[in-house]
């Protein structure tokens, strides 16, 4: 290709996609510190109207609890107190941290009273009124560990034992539940020792693959690509700047002109191959790429983050009891296992249903042992026992294997059977993640309820807070990573077609 054609690529491509690519690296930096601005929120009343809650979607219902008269709701908004018909529903968030402490995995009741909730990063109790010191007010209360604390996936209370499921590891509480006790799986009957390739390039993608000093050095290149940004549009309004100046200042403008194009040019050149890893790692997460990603796996990086003497490392994510098969039914990124007790070796499960790759959002027992397993991949009602799995909408048999897409048909965020009609009978109650359910009336005041920063930075990044693009919204991604590959490479391809004629013009 020419230089001229370059130049024009790198100059229009570059000014067109610069505002996008500055939202990615601010949403990006973001991302890559979820507990730093785990408390920062923003006001849904900014963002666009599908991202308001509407009919407890988006996972403001995620599950419920039957606790005494009452019903307890908890998801990505926090706790809340219902009654048993849903007309009633008030705040039960009286001590809960703000943001992305909010997003609560699950809900247990004990039999003295105490209810414990699990966020993202702490576990939680409310004590019974009975127990509250007069003049104290009963509110939530963190719960503190005496080990240094993970991010959590699950709470799960058997009999009188108190399980709180982390991403790496089980942690056992039993009366008078002052401690826990951390237990590490054994390694699956199926393990290889490999990683998922996806998992890898994400985490390259992010630099937590090496730990802090990784998620920092890609922090250096996204401020090194807005850089790029802004001394560029500022390289392409200096000359409409300089024209408009009077001639005795125009010189010192003229000499920020070079000096601005000159640290363009330096940043570009000594970043080329980190700016190019960033956005091509992070444009093969995204279909189509994701889809070959997933199902590939590798050996793990030696003395990186996946590099870890824990087989579960960062891979649990829901557990149950199967009361029916008398067995402990374990939820893992990667599929279903089956254990007797936790010093077993889980066993994989084949015939599982389908699972999005964005997690497992619904695994309840029916009173008939069934299970209903629910994600973004649609909702699903499994016999183990049978060794088959059924679409709950149409009763039709489904594929055993799980399903990378990230959306199916009819993707769910959360289910009730907790609520009744107004004669009593069970309420069956199906959460839609987009749709939401029409059986329980969500308050008007919770509609603007707040996003964590984190969560909108995500829909930031992901590209679908851009809801003007509609349905071309799913190629956002893998537009822009063409996009902002092109634009680095033109910019080195200018760079390097100079040099090489100067270098000619001196022989």
């Amino acid at each position: 290709m020419k230089l001229s054609a370059w130049r024009k690529c790198h100059k229009w491509i570059g000014l067109l996609f610069c505002f996008f690519l500055l939202m990615f690296c601010f949403s990006g930096i973001v991302l890559n510190h979820r507990s730093f601005f785990a408390d920062s929120t923003v006001s849904r009343r900014y963002l666009p109207e599908t991202f308001r809650y509407k009919d407890w979607n988006q996972g403001l219902l995620r599950g419920t609890l039957r606790h005494g008269d009452s019903i307890i709701v908890y998801g990505s908004g926090g706790i809340f107190q219902a009654d048993t018909m849903g007309t009633s529903v008030v705040d039960f968030n009286a001590g809960l941290p703000h943001g992305d402490h909010r997003n609560i995995r699950s809900v247990v009741s004990l039999p003295d009273g105490r209810l414990y909730a699990m966020g993202l990063f702490h576990l939680y109790v409310l004590l019974p009124p009975e127990d509250v010191c007069h003049g104290q007010t009963r509110q939530w209360q963190q719960v503190k560990f005496d080990f240094e604390e993970e991010r959590w996936s699950d709470l799960v209370l058997h009999g009188d034992t108190l399980i709180a499921v982390g991403r790496s590891s089980l942690y056992v509480s039993r009366p008078p539940y002052r401690h826990f006790k951390r237990v590490v799986l054994p390694a699956p009957s199926d393990h290889t020792g490999k990683v998922s390739l996806f998992r890898t390039v994400w985490l390259l993608h992010s630099g937590e693959l090496f730990g802090l000093p990784g998620r920092l050095l890609m922090d250096a290149v996204a401020l090194v690509l807005i850089a790029l940004s802004l001394t560029g549009i500022m390289h392409w309004l200096f000359p409409k700047y300089l024209r408009r100046l009077p001639l005795h200042r125009r010189r010192t403008a003229a000499r920020r002109m070079k000096q601005n194009i000159r640290y363009h040019d330096l940043f570009g050149r000594k970043t080329i191959v980190l700016t190019l890893l960033l956005v091509f790692t992070g444009w093969c997460l995204r279909p189509p790429l994701l889809i070959a990603l997933f199902s590939l796996e590798t050996p793990p990086i030696p003395y990186t983050a996946l590099d870890q003497p824990n087989p579960w490392h960062e891979r649990l994510r829901m557990l149950r009891y199967d009361e029916r098969m008398g067995d402990w039914l374990l939820s893992a990124s990667d599929g279903f296992y089956s254990l007797k007790d936790f010093a077993d070796v889980p066993r994989p499960i084949a015939d599982a249903p389908p699972v999005s790759v964005m997690g497992l959002n619904v695994l309840a027992q029916t009173p008939q042992g069934k299970w209903q397993v629910g994600s973004f991949s649609g909702f699903y009602e499994w016999d183990r026992a049978g060794g088959k799995a059924y679409d709950y909408t149409t009763g039709a048999t489904v594929a055993k294997a799980a399903s990378p897409k990230p959306f199916g048909g009819m993707p769910v965020s959360g289910y009730s059977r907790d609520f009744c009609a107004a004669d009593g009978t069970p309420i069956d109650c199906v959460v839609q993640h987009r749709a939401g359910t029409s059986l329980i009336a969500m308050p008007e005041s919770f509609r603007f309820l707040p996003m964590s920063l984190w969560h909108a930075a995500l829909e930031l990044h992901n590209g679908r807070l851009y809801t003007f693009l509609g349905k071309s919204a799913g190629f956002y991604i893998f537009l822009a990573g063409l996009l902002s590959i092109l634009v680095l490479w033109s910019g080195w391809a200018i760079r390097f077609r100079r040099r090489s004629c100067s270098e000619a013009s001196r022989k």
